[in-house]
């Protein structure tokens, strides 16, 4: 090993703004199991899929219908 290195030369990582931060969130055990069965369909990992999805609808600023049921 070096005891100094160079980076005067270096350029910042292009891919930095598409990092991915870890966050615990909490999910229907049938929401998991319905992202795990189309992942085994497609070969894709299911937390990529949720997160997928969920920036889909980010991007397409889909808001939720929420509204209490009174009977």
């Amino acid at each position: 090993m070096r005891e100094e290195y160079d980076f005067s030369k270096s350029t910042k990582n292009p891919y930095a703004k598409k990092l991915r931060k870890p966050v615990t969130i909490r999910l229907g055990v049938d929401i998991i199991d319905y992202f795990r069965d189309i992942s085994e369909e497609t070969g894709i990992p299911y937390q990529t899929l949720i997160n997928l999805y969920l920036r889909d609808c980010a991007q397409s600023n889909r808001k939720l219908d929420l509204r209490w049921i009174t009977e």
